[in-house]
């Protein structure tokens, strides 16, 4: 399978340009602080300074995790598939975001243990109904992985617009991220694994004696790929291939918490390049998902200590992206306001 090629944004006489422009505004230098930050990458991204967004769009991806039969989830899968229900009928909290930021919403169903038939408002990706129980075996085998990819790949390619975010719906799916975690950053399975949706002291130690366990029985992998058809779900290896896509096109990618980084954290080891394209739209309060972001190198835009995951924190986002470009394109410069540079 063929990986797209992603271009890194780094152009110094783009990057001079758009620094001019910013610092020309009538502020002093840098104190619109993380807005001026976020202005330069999208000029870079687009490779203008007259930066815009159109047709912003959130991508949630659905799946199901076979190592939920191991009780590492304080809910029970049924849950996967009737919170896409929610999402069909307007009722989550995903919905609400999307409509508060006028961003289009797609529900993609890619491996959910149901059959929810032709369905307006989803996307039918599904690889398998659920992966398999990776204390068992590989959660997925290599067709499997390469096939959710792809069929990422594609959907990316079909979403219009220069901004994505990105969330997922999975129960089990914190057991498969901090498995990922782990092997992709070597930060011990203790400091990667969280609550979750909510399980208690012993369910959290259960769900690292798990994954350690699951560890040790697969050994070493060789690549990325290979940990995430090990140890990933379906909507982990979707929303992989769609962020890979969507960064060879040079969009805008809205990253959202715990289990949607460690889709980027594959993408990542990968594609290096990714990384130009993205903006972390928050910490998560999930343990684990700080340390993630460290290992990204990423600075996370809010810190609302949410851990719902759907996409939630790259909707809530989205307005402080729209404000950088607003300001770059509707403030007035020094000169415009007949302002005296030098007072500033």
């Amino acid at each position: 399978m063929q990986i797209p090629h992603i271009t890194p944004t780094q152009d110094a006489e783009l990057a001079a340009r758009l620094q001019h422009a910013i610092d020309n505004k009538t502020k002093p230098v840098g104190s619109l602080g993380r807005l001026e930050t976020l202005a330069k990458q999208l000029g870079m991204i687009q490779q203008r300074i007259e930066i815009d967004i159109v047709d912003p769009a959130i991508l949630v991806f659905a799946g199901d995790h076979g190592v939920v039969a191991e009780g590492i989830s304080a809910y029970p899968q049924d849950v996967t598939w009737q919170m896409v229900e929610n999402f069909l009928a307007n009722g989550a909290a995903i919905n609400v975001f999307a409509r508060q930021t006028g961003c289009a919403l797609h529900v993609v169903d890619a491996g959910v243990n149901h059959d929810f038939g032709a369905r307006d408002g989803l996307i039918d990706r599904k690889v398998a109904p659920g992966t398999a129980n990776f204390a068992q075996g590989p959660a997925m085998s290599t067709e499997q992985c390469e096939q959710a990819l792809a069929r990422g790949m594609a959907l990316a390619r079909d979403v219009s617009g220069n901004v994505v975010g990105f969330g997922e719906m999975g129960i089990g799916n914190t057991t498969a991220a901090a498995a990922l975690m782990h092997k992709l950053t070597d930060v011990p399975v203790s400091e990667c694994v969280g609550a979750g949706t909510g399980l208690t002291p012993d369910g959290i130690v259960h769900k690292q004696k798990v994954i350690e366990a699951a560890v040790a029985k697969h050994g070493a992998l060789p690549d990325p790929q290979s940990v995430l058809a090990t140890f990933g779900g379906f909507e982990i290896a979707m929303m992989a291939g769609a962020m890979l896509q969507s960064a060879a096109m040079r969009k805008l990618l809205l990253i959202d918490g715990f289990i949607t980084t460690s889709a980027l954290l594959v993408a990542a080891r990968i594609a290096p390049a990714i990384l130009d394209y993205c903006v972390f739209a928050h910490a998560s309060n999930e343990s684990g998902h700080a340390r993630m972001l460290a290992a990204l190198n990423a600075k996370p835009l809010l810190q609302l200590d949410l851990r719902l995951g759907e996409g939630t924190g790259a909707a809530l986002s989205l307005p402080i992206v729209q404000a950088a470009v607003s300001f770059l394109r509707q403030m007035a410069t020094f000169e415009s306001a007949a302002v005296s540079q030098q007072c500033m």
